[in-house]
């Protein structure tokens, strides 16, 4: 797995727009190198604030939209169109605006879909789905993600990972449900760091002083079960995105020198 690289902006909305155009970069290269691309969006704040700062972008026409496919690190198990469903607001924040494939737009399942309140059948489908898109060149079960990103939340949880859950120590499964996570709702689906760890990269997202201790403690040498942001690494790279407020008890060796 590659070491993390951290980039620092000087805010919020920066971030936002660097990472944005970051995003494009990758896809419009991926799509000229393979045909087509394959991303993994995260929800939260900063996965939204990128989104929507994506859909602002001029550039964004230089992505052919209907030639990538688009994954969720995790959901809230609510029914379809919740407001606080991440697919509910990936479309609102970006994907109702562009020309996006819905064949190739791959949420996972809500509480009320095919398979009712069973989040366990839910993830076995979503995990058969990952397995179906993935061709000989990836080895494994799921594809080879060109960018998966992964906002990190105040406790060092990514996806629905939290620490010390059962979630974040699976080694075999792709995808799992998790309960009782401690911030609502309960109940959820996320990937497993094994599937995190299949993509070209990783791309961590934090912001704000209330993820300044997350940061520093998964960039420090954490565990990964006390800390999961700490095991979410890409196979080429590892890329932490961040703020001012988010980098401010990061140890001066792992600072950059620059802020971009």
């Amino acid at each position: 797995m590659s070491a993390p690289q951290l980039v620092v902006h000087r805010d919020k909305e920066l971030m936002a727009h660097t990472a944005a155009a970051r995003l494009i970069t990758k896809i419009v290269d991926a799509q000229a190198a393979r045909g087509s691309a394959s991303v993994v969006l995260t929800g939260g704040r900063n996965g939204n604030g990128l989104l929507a700062a994506l859909a602002e972008a001029p550039a964004r026409d230089a992505v052919d939209w209907s030639r990538i496919d688009l994954w969720w690190g995790d959901e809230r198990f609510l029914p379809e169109g919740d407001p606080e469903r991440n697919v509910t607001q990936a479309r609102a924040a970006l994907l109702d605006s562009v020309g996006v494939t819905p064949e190739r737009v791959h949420a996972m399942a809500a509480s009320d879909g095919p398979y009712g309140s069973d989040v366990e059948a839910a993830a076995a489908a979503y995990a058969a789905e990952l397995a179906a898109a993935a061709g000989p060149e990836d080895h494994g079960d799921v594809p080879a993600f060109d960018v998966l990103m992964l906002g990190v939340g105040p406790d060092a949880h990514v996806a629905s990972l939290f620490p010390e859950l059962p979630a974040v120590r699976e080694s075999v499964r792709t995808v799992v449900g998790v309960h009782g996570a401690p911030k609502p709702p309960p109940v959820r689906l996320s990937l497993t760091l094994p599937a995190i760890r299949a993509a070209r990269e990783v791309w961590l997202l934090a912001a704000g002083e209330d993820k300044a201790g997350a940061a520093a403690l998964a960039l420090s040498g954490a565990g990964e079960i006390q800390a999961p942001a700490a095991g979410a690494r890409g196979r080429g790279r590892t890329l932490w995105l961040l703020d001012t407020a988010a980098a401010s008890q990061l140890p001066p060796q792992l600072y950059p020198p620059a802020t971009a």
